[in-house]
């Protein structure tokens, strides 16, 4: 098992990828590492289909905290390129979730659905003792498409181009600031910018927006290990050698600072929200401008080659830039939450 909490490629080659179960031929895409779906093959069309824990805050807000949950389990099949549709849901609640709480979370995550034509078609919802916050369950999302639709995080081929949305370490900072806020000694600009990128932590619409306007060859969420460990992962997948120009990576508001201030390399910070993609030269107008239609802010930050003889690499300015071990903005929650827990008991 790696720092970053997810096993590693040779845990997942030695352990999972030799004991899947029954072979069957409708299984068009098995569990692969640093691959966050699966797709069956349901008479000649794609059913793409990702599971991820339920992770609830409440101190972000419970409507807030439940669109970001949501997000999370839509994100790993619209980063395929085909619209998530239906949702299984299992809810395992602590016991101090009070009814009219959970009807918010539930209320919110219906609401979400039905502006994004996902439909929920079973779960599981129940009280448990010794659960707590943040998690709480967990998540199927399924999506139906063309096979030839679909979009890999492996994809990436030499001389496409390599695009980001938002940055990195925005949901690092949005999150840290919002619950931490009072405890970090940085001006009150800086905090509300930080405090403003947790508007930027939902990925769903920008996915499935830039696979549209395409051609787009790979996809990837930031998650643990930030910016760095997704574009190793997408590179290591592809086989190929990315490079980047550092001056390109967009850096939102508030984001340096908070950072710099916590001693966090934003480049390692999980930054849900944000994505990687990959996209053929003839494409890269379409794709941007179809995010910024959105809003969302967008950079091309650099280009896939071939890799050379050492292999799949990450190049950022010269220099191999290697996937994090593990992601920073964990141990500067965990400080500043001991440091929180401490106040409120004395």
């Amino acid at each position: 098992m790696s720092d970053l909490g997810k096993i590693d490629r040779a845990f997942f080659d030695r352990h999972v990828a030799p004991n899947l179960g029954a072979d069957r031929d409708d299984v068009a895409v098995g569990p692969t590492h640093g691959v966050d779906f699966g797709v069956l093959d349901i008479g000649g069309q794609a059913l793409v289909t990702a599971t991820d824990p339920l992770s609830i805050l409440p101190a972000i807000g419970l409507e807030r905290a439940a669109r970001f949950a949501l997000d999370l389990v839509l994100a790993d099949v619209a980063v395929s390129g085909v619209a998530p549709s239906h949702l299984s849901i299992c809810f395992t609640l602590p016991e101090g979730l009070t009814d009219d709480e959970f009807a918010t979370v539930w209320k919110t995550i219906h609401a979400e659905c039905a502006d994004l034509g996902v439909a929920v078609v079973t779960g599981h919802t129940a009280r448990y003792s010794d659960v707590s916050h943040p998690w709480v369950g967990a998540a199927t999302a399924m999506g139906v498409g063309d096979h030839d639709d679909i979009v890999r995080p492996d994809g990436a081929r030499p001389g496409d181009r390599l695009l980001l949305t938002n940055g990195p370490a925005v949901e690092s900072v949005g999150l840290l600031t919002t619950l931490f806020g009072d405890r970090l000694d940085l001006p009150d600009d800086v905090i509300a910018a930080g405090q403003d990128r947790l508007e930027e932590v939902f990925s769903v619409r920008d996915a499935l927006t830039a696979a549209a306007a395409g051609p787009v060859t790979a996809m990837h969420d930031v998650t643990e290990g930030g910016l760095a460990g997704a574009c190793n992962e997408m590179a290591d997948g592809a086989g190929a050698r990315f490079v980047i120009d550092r001056a390109a990576v967009p850096m939102r508001p508030g984001v340096r600072e908070v950072c710099a201030h916590l001693d966090i390399d934003p480049w390692a910070a999980t930054s849900c929200g944000s994505l990687v993609l990959a996209v053929d030269p003839t494409g890269v107008d379409d794709v941007r401008a179809a995010l910024a239609d959105r809003d969302t802010p967008v950079a091309d930050i650099g280009r896939v080659e071939a890799a050379g003889d050492g292999g799949s690499e990450v190049v950022v300015d010269g220099e191999r830039l290697e996937h994090p071990s593990v992601d920073p903005s964990w141990d500067a929650y965990a400080a500043l939450a001991a440091d929180a827990a401490a106040d409120s008991d004395s």
